[in-house]
Formats: structure tokens, sequence, C-alpha cells
């Protein structure tokens, strides 16, 4: 069912088993697991099924720290949310991601990856992605030309990827609007959270629209599915009951932002050709493909983080600029298209140098983890939107283990490269300076948000717990990639749909 609250009546009163606030990635994933059951749902979505370039301004803020891209080009406010621009990339979380690790503060899920795996069998299906099987072994078999650099995999392993072809906003808008039992309302910001007086329960959400509309919502259950930065933004201004905002008694909400960091940082030169499939990735065409990736006892020996290396042509990625660089229009579709162009230029430019010793010579691109940081974090200022909500603003700040774990990843490949004779790696010069730990201006971020909301069994350590109850509000929960603890190296959907179905499990006990 689908009402656009523009065309309520002023005040309205909406009121539901559930109620899901956003409809992107997280949000539909639990309203689709809802359908057959006989509760009400209620989803709200800020914007409608298409760009609103007055709704997609409710994203915008100030951003400080390493350089970031604009807040309001950074996510998408329309049915389906930032699927909508997604490359599709899809792998789990490793096991050493959920785990305490000493070197790495403030790491370890209340959870572990075992939990996790029924819930991404499952999720598989909502992302239309293969079977839930990332062995490399397995991959070989079912495809051609998959060879494997032989290196020692006690060392350097291949991390698979699957792809999906999921835009939640295109496959999914017809069964929600015929759902029996879920309840879509567009153009409808949530703007405040209102609880009990003792603080313990949420009685009722106001909702604002650029028409000048203003309703309440009412549930039994709500769970806040706007996105990392969102989420925490809607928590922080709820504070006319409390200073701190909801959930913030210990000061944590917004805290702990994380993104992956994606930087070329290092050239890859093999001594021959070396037929392969295995680390290429075509859009729309391929099904599987690998990164390499440092293995957890070796991650521990050497103290670093997570991450995973890429492979791109040398000539093309030479020519090829930082996204970071290119995308920082406030209109992101105006950003993409100058990728886009921007790529198509790379390519023309690369196939003149496409020749000789070039061809066997690639950029390693890095995507990692980054290492949980207090201080990287969301806050609200003084500034607000047009429907009167303070502007969320971001600090991004990284550490002197994002860096050092970086360098030493491929001094590790390099090694591994020396020792079976096929290549030599060289790194490139920002990581040149083993006591320099700056980042270059030019350091993608994957527009992969995370933490803000983190999941921690200990309060002071975190803002829910292990399923995604804020603390201490026993009707009140937050889905998607703002509950992490830890970044992993893999892009957050898979994960983040995965959380938010292990979530989704619970409230229906609580409702049972």
């Amino acid at each position: 069912m689908l009402t656009d609250t523009r065309h309520l009546e002023n005040d309205s009163l909406i009121q539901g088993d559930i109620c899901i606030i956003g409809a992107g990635a997280a949000g539909v994933s639990i309203a689709l697991d809802w359908m057959k059951t006989p509760y009400k749902v209620i989803l709200l979505e800020s914007g409608g099924f298409e760009y609103d370039e007055k709704v997609q301004d409710l994203n915008g803020g100030k951003t400080t720290g390493q350089k970031y891209f604009p807040l309001k080009a950074s996510r998408l406010r329309f049915f389906g949310g930032t699927t909508g621009h997604w490359a599709g990339m899809c792998s789990p979380y490793d096991n050493v991601d959920f785990v305490k690790r000493n070197w790495v503060p403030d790491s370890g899920w209340p959870i572990t990856r075992q939990d996790m795996d029924p819930f991404y069998a499952r999720a598989h299906e909502i992302l239309h992605l293969g079977p839930y099987n990332y062995d490399f072994n397995y991959w070989q078999k079912e495809l051609p030309n998959l060879n494997a650099f032989p290196l020692d995999q006690n060392v350097v392993w291949n991390k698979m990827w699957q792809f999906s072809q999921a835009r939640f906003g295109e496959i999914y808008k017809e069964t929600i609007i015929k759902a029996k039992n879920v309840h879509l309302y567009t153009y409808a910001t949530a703007v405040n959270i209102m609880t009990n007086p003792n603080l313990s329960s949420v009685s009722e959400v106001t909702v604002k629209n650029y028409a000048g509309k203003t309703h309440k919502v009412r549930a039994k259950h709500f769970i806040l599915a706007c996105g990392a930065i969102q989420n925490a933004r809607l928590l922080l201004a709820s504070n006319s009951q409390v200073p701190k905002g909801l959930g913030n008694d210990r000061d944590v909400v917004g805290r702990y932002f994380m993104e992956h960091l994606e930087i070329a940082s290092a050239e890859l030169w093999l001594l021959k050709p070396f037929p392969t499939d295995l680390y290429s990735w075509h859009f729309g065409v391929t099904k599987a493909c690998a990164e390499l990736a440092i293995t957890e006892k070796v991650q521990a020996d050497n103290r670093i983080l997570n991450g995973t290396a890429s492979m791109l042509p040398l000539a093309l990625g030479r020519h090829t600029k930082s996204r970071m660089e290119i995308w920082q229009d406030d209109d992101p579709r105006k950003s993409l298209e100058k990728l886009f162009a921007h790529w198509d230029e790379a390519a023309k430019e690369a196939e003149k140098e496409n020749k000789g010793n070039i061809t066997r010579a690639y950029q390693f691109s890095t995507r990692i983890e980054q290492s949980p940081n207090p201080n990287s974090r969301v806050t609200i200022g003084n500034e607000k939107d047009e429907l009167g909500v303070p502007r969320a603003n971001l600090h991004w700040e990284l550490t002197a283990l994002d860096k050092r774990s970086i360098r030493r990843i491929y001094q590790l490949i390099g090694q591994q490269m020396g020792v079976a004779g096929i290549a030599r790696v060289k790194l490139m010069d920002y990581l040149a300076d083993e006591n320099d730990n700056s980042f270059p201006d030019t350091t993608n971020g994957g527009w992969h948000h995370m933490g803000t909301t983190r999941m921690s069994d200990d309060p002071k350590k975190g803002v829910v717990n292990a399923n995604c109850q804020v603390h201490g509000i026993d009707n009140l929960y937050v889905a998607g990639s703002g509950c992490f603890t830890t970044a992993g190296a893999p892009n957050p959907t898979l994960t983040l749909v995965s959380l938010s179905l292990r979530l989704s499990d619970h409230v229906k006990i609580k409702l049972s």
C-alpha cells in the first residue's frame, strides 16, 4: 500500500506494529521479511521514487579532517536508497573481523561470523546473488580461466567476490506497494523521536515534508534504517527530552565513523604474462572474481588491519584520477556523469600506451578497514535544514595504524611474488616514509558509511547491543552498517542486509 504524506490531512496519525524509518537496502530488506506476517508494517521514506533536489538537500552538511565527498552527494534519498548507484560488490566479512584483536583499538563484535552465516545465505536471495559459497576452489570449477598466482596460501589468499545487479528501487517497488500488510509512506522525513517520561520506550516519531505537513507515527517497535550518518543525526537531534540526544548517555552516538580506504598503493610488474581472469572484474558481466588478502594469522603476526588488493592495468591506473578529486559536486548525478566521462577518457589514453611491457604491469589498489577511532565522528551543529533538523557534520579522522597496514600489506605481497619468481612490487611514493602517517587528499572512501551507532554489549563502547537494540530503550533499534563494530575489508551491503535480517527475526520474537 502506498501513501504520499504530502496529500494526507495535516497532523494525521499513522499507526502500526512496527515502523521502519528509511527505505534503502536495510529498510526494504526488513519490510520484505515481514510481508507474510499478520503484523502491520509502516515503512517511511524521506523521498519518493525519483531524485528530488529539495529532498536530497536534507543530506547536506559540513566535513572536516581528512578530505571527504560532499555529504549531500554521498547518499541517495529516494526509495531504494543508495542501491540506486551501487556497484554490486558482495563478499562476507571474515572471522577475524568479528573477534577482539589486541592491536586494533575497540575491536570485537558481540556476535561471530558463525552467527551471521544463516543470514548471509538469506541475504543472497534478496540481493539476487549466486550460491552462498565464497570458496576459491568451488568457483575455479564453475568458471573458466580462474588461474591463481602461485603464492603461499598461508600468507596471501584469494578472497572471492560475487556481484549483484539488485537496484532495490527498481526490483522491489511493486512488491512493496502491493504487499497487503506493508504500508509505504513517501515524503515522510522523520525529524524527531519522542519517548515515555523515563526514556525507556519510544512513544512516537514526528515526520514532516516540504508540503508543510506534519504527522505522528506510533508503533510497538521502531527501526532506524536511514544510513550511518542520518541515523546518528536523528538520535542526536531528538534532544527535547534529553539534551545529548537519545541513546547518547555515554556520548557514543556519532562516534567511530568508519569508511573503507580505497587508494592506489603499489605497482605490480609481472616477469612474464600470466593468463587468468581471476583478478579481473567487468561490470554486469563478471559472476565472481578475487582480490588478494592477508591471512588472519599473518595479520596478527604483523599487527595490521584487514584489507584486500585489486588489480587494474597500469596504463589505465596512471590516467585515472582519484574519485575524491572528481566526486565533489553537491549533485550526485553530476558527479556520476563526471566520473563516467573521466573513466572513458582515461581508457582512451591508456589504450595509446597499451604495448610492450606495460601489458604486464598493473596498479594495485587497496580496500581496507579503518581502525575504529572515537574522534572520527558525526555531530550536529546550529545550522538546520528546511524541515528544522540540525544538519549533520562529519569529521573523518584516520590513524597511523591505517597507513602502516596498507604499507605492510604490499610488502607482504611483494615478498610472496618474489618467492614465487613471478613479479616485483613497487610501493607508491606516499608509502615510502615509514614515519609519515598522513594520507594524501586523493585518498578515496568507498561511500561506505559505517559505525556511529556501533554494536557492543558495553554501553560505554556502543550504542546498540548484540540485537541492534539501542541501550536502555526497549523498542528502538538500528539497522544497517552504522551498527558495525569494525569495518572489515568487503563492501558493506551484503553484511548490512544480513544483519538487518537478523534484527528482523529478533523483533518478530518480541512481538510473538
